[in-house]
């Protein structure tokens, strides 16, 4: 993904940092550890602050990890060293596994609607008609939040709960109250405002995570790796295989139930998403659709486990980027 102001964090930026106790010779609690490491952790991915579950998910894959009494476990220097570098090594494991796509708002993205005057004049005019619902000309003073709302993270505007400045300028620009607006009204309380936000982020960046899951096909290799895993997946589509009509070929049954257990398996959602549809095409393209899938379950299962390798290969080398909820 190539585009301003958006960086892919897949741990690469961790697994380059050189990293030491700021004191040698100090015994340090697993708590006082932790907090040092995720310090340095968003010092290097541009002062984000790792969601929770990373954390915890690369806390898990430490060894005999025991949350309940490492927190408050004292550990000498040497030990207190080595699990400073294990627990950023495990961060960058989970990030590889599972990439965040962040945008880094440092006020640009505002900068080039305030800076040409067609862009400016119609974003106002979208805003104020999108928030004018009533379709009357005229909406109030403090929908201007709203309106800073519906710009979001993807025109450079962060979420107020990462940015509380907002609320800050947001007042001194009087955009509160009841009080109506014209659309010119509207664009003319509406571009200082602007400007004061780029100019307070050019100063203090934001970093705001964004609803994108990048699948890059490791969490089917992993899948793949897992022998236990693996026969519980060849028994799931058996079982579909033998509940289908005997004119159902293999690419047909076998394409189903990993479009539809996408999630589970690692996979990207074909739903609404060209890109995911054009890997299944191409993965499932060699493979007739009338082939006959009343076949020898050991086939069958081989056909499967082939499918699932040629998957994870095309993923690793060109992952598919999905939309999230949340």
């Amino acid at each position: 993904m190539s585009v301003p102001g958006v960086v892919v964090l897949d741990g690469t930026h961790l697994r380059s940092l050189h990293v030491s106790l700021p004191v040698a010779d100090v015994n340090f609690t697993g708590a006082q550890l932790l907090d040092l490491a995720d310090s340095k952790a968003s010092d290097s991915l541009f002062g984000l602050s790792l969601p929770s579950t990373i954390k915890l998910a690369a806390l898990t894959r430490m060894p005999a990890f025991d949350d309940a009494t490492f927190r408050s476990t004292e550990l000498t220097g040497d030990r207190a060293s080595k699990l400073l570098h294990d627990y950023l090594s495990a961060i960058a494991d989970v990030l590889k596994d599972d990439p965040l796509v962040v945008s880094i708002l440092d006020g640009n993205s505002l900068r080039l609607f305030l800076e040409d005057e067609d862009d400016f004049a119609m974003l106002a005019e979208n805003l104020f008609t999108d928030l004018d619902t009533e379709d009357k000309g005229k909406i109030s003073k403090s929908e201007i939040r709203n309106a800073l709302v519906h710009m979001g993270v993807d025109m450079g505007i962060p979420p107020f709960s990462e940015f509380p400045l907002l609320n800050e300028i947001l007042k001194k620009h009087g955009a509160e109250g009841e009080e109506e607006l014209g659309q010119a009204q509207f664009a003319e309380l509406l571009q200082p405002i602007l400007q004061e936000i780029a100019d307070a982020l050019a100063e203090k960046h934001v970093v705001a995570i964004q609803n994108i899951k990048i699948v890059n096909g490791s969490h089917v290799r992993k899948l793949l790796e897992d022998e236990k895993q693996m026969n519980d997946v060849m028994d799931k589509i058996l079982l579909e295989k033998d509940s289908k009509k005997k004119d159902e070929g293999s690419a047909q049954i076998i394409r189903g139930f990993l479009e539809k257990h996408a999630k589970e398996l690692g996979l990207p959602p074909s739903e609404g998403n060209e890109a995911a549809v054009l890997l299944y095409d191409s993965v499932f393209a060699n493979m007739e659709s009338s082939e006959n899938a009343d076949e020898l379950d050991t086939k069958f299962r081989e056909q499967v486990k082939n499918i699932l390798e040629n998957l994870a290969e095309l993923l690793e080398s060109n992952p598919v980027y999905c939309v999230t909820d949340n």
